[in-house]
């Protein structure tokens, strides 16, 4: 059973920085992902990176402002977070660490099965 946990979340002016970051348990490394869901909106992709953090991905609305990245401190294994720059007003959601994906799909909800309780972040305009 894998548990990740969240933290970083808060309220930034539009153009602000945040960072948020996501612990998870286990013995072995996994791949990570970071969702967002606004409200009455479905829950959408944000960016991932693989088991050993050479390959990332990003939603194209992101591209270019958020940056994740592992934690490669000798024995955190599970550690990630997600550098969010020149933050917009349509960036506001709950955000959501996911882990250990089931296929290479890391953009895909549906291949988590591990999610943490979600950090709040509002960028007023």
């Amino acid at each position: 059973q894998v548990q990740l946990v969240e933290s970083g979340g808060g309220l930034v002016q539009a153009g602000g920085s945040l960072r948020l970051s996501c612990a998870g348990s286990g013995r072995d490394t996994y791949a990570m992902g970071w969702f967002r869901q606004a409200p009455e909106k479905e829950r959408e992709f944000v960016a991932a990176v693989s088991r050993l953090g050479y390959n990332t991905y990003y939603a194209d609305s992101v591209k270019g402002r958020f940056t994740i990245s592992r934690d490669t401190t000798k024995n955190i294994k599970n550690t990630v977070y997600l550098q969010m720059n020149n933050m917009k007003p349509e960036d506001t959601a709950v955000y959501y660490c996911a882990g250990d994906p089931r296929t290479f799909d890391y953009w895909s909800r549906a291949d988590y099965d591990y999610w943490g309780q979600g950090t709040q972040v509002t960028v007023s305009s």
